[in-house]
């Protein structure tokens, strides 16, 4: 990549902080559950619910990018009004 050190590092923590964030959550779910499940099971358990979650965030990432699509047409007329509104008239001759 075309970043600087800095830059990586920031990912870097970005992510690790991401991580642990979600370990978290599947700690939560795991224990809300109410399983006691140990080695290949809590790794199962583990990676489905990673998978659903991609699943569930692809989705609503769509979803909000659908419905911005289509506030998008509303807010720009409404921007070109305020700002058509407050612009000075553009004189067709130019000024001595």
């Amino acid at each position: 990549m075309q970043m600087g050190p800095e830059e990586r590092k920031i990912m870097r923590d970005r992510e690790r902080v991401y991580r642990a964030r979600v370990n978290q959550e599947v700690d939560a779910a795991l224990r809300d559950s109410g399983l006691h499940l140990d080695g290949e099971k809590r790794a199962l358990f583990e990676q489905r619910y990673l998978q659903e979650r991609r699943r569930i965030e692809h989705s609503l990432r769509e979803e909000v990018e659908s419905k911005r699509q289509q506030q998008l047409p509303a807010l720009q007329e409404r921007l070109k009004k305020e700002f058509a509104e407050q612009s000075p008239a553009i004189s067709a001759s130019p000024k001595k």
